[in-house]
């Protein structure tokens, strides 16, 4: 089965689609995804129900989903992981946690309130179009907006009963990815002794749950969440070659530049000419 990985605190996505299936895969952050059109089915851990347009899902990490597409459908794909929670104040933390912790895992649009569903409408169509256009302080908005959208969710969810389930594993996941996320500056953090000692398992087990749980080596994964980092740097910072290799731990330039090469296909020098242009 398919993992899916995210490595930067957000994302978001248009996708339209006919008469597709959209295979069941698992993410290792939160995704969440509105219908604007279409009908077809939503799978998730084995349950199936019938989406529509104006529905919201909540897909948590771990989660085993995918869609069934049956007339065009228009998604909209808000996806976040635990790196950007830790960036909102402390108690919109917790109430996220209380609230989040408490949802079923079961298919079905979150919202319950149907005066909401226009409002999610309203804030997404914002969304694309604020993230379509190359505006002053359009971060901002643009988080601003996402804030909203999960605010309005957690309100939602607190009104679905809530069941018990076996999250552990999911649990897992999300405190190491984080842990991950926290200490992506200081290369001795990550390697795979101290994270093993960290969690109190064998490094040998921190391998195979990467390799089972996030569809990637430890390694692999770091030096892809890297990689985003530093394109996230060229594209948004005034930052230099040569700070960005001791703020992230690299040897040297030379190491960066191929490393970056490898993924990316360009050099960073490239890359920032052509975001220039």
């Amino acid at each position: 089965m398919e993992i899916r990985n995210l490595y930067q605190p957000f994302e978001l996505e248009l996708l339209k689609i006919n008469n597709y299936e959209n295979r069941e895969h698992k993410n290792t952050f939160f995704e969440m995804v509105f219908v604007l059109e279409g009908e077809g089915i939503q799978m998730i851990n084995n349950h199936k129900l019938p989406y529509a347009s104006n529905k919201l899902f909540l897909i948590f990490p771990q989660d085993i989903h995918g869609f069934e597409v049956s007339s065009t459908t228009s998604f909209f794909f808000l996806r976040f992981n635990d790196s950007y929670l830790k960036t909102q104040p402390k108690e919109w933390i917790q109430k996220l946690e209380l609230i989040f912790n408490n949802h079923n895992h079961l298919p079905g649009c979150i919202l319950k309130n149907v005066s909401d569903k226009a409002l999610i409408r309203a804030l997404v169509e914002g969304l694309i179009r604020e993230n379509s256009n190359q505006q002053f302080q359009q971060q901002e908005v643009i988080k601003q907006l996402i804030n909203t959208i999960i605010i309005i969710a957690s309100r939602n969810i607190l009104l679905i009963p809530p069941t018990v389930s076996d999250k552990s594993k999911t649990d897992y996941s999300v405190q190491l990815l984080s842990y991950i996320h926290q200490n992506i500056y200081d290369p001795n953090q990550l390697k795979s002794e101290r994270i093993a000692k960290q969690f109190n398992v064998s490094p040998s087990y921190i391998s195979e749950f990467f390799k089972n749980h996030i569809g990637q080596s430890l390694q692999d994964y770091i030096t892809s969440y890297k990689i985003k980092l530093i394109e996230t740097k060229l594209r948004y910072t005034d930052m230099q070659i040569n700070e960005i290799v001791y703020e992230l731990g690299f040897s040297d330039s030379s190491h960066l530049n191929r490393l970056f090469k490898k993924y990316k296909g360009i050099s960073p020098s490239e890359f920032k000419k052509n975001i220039e242009k």
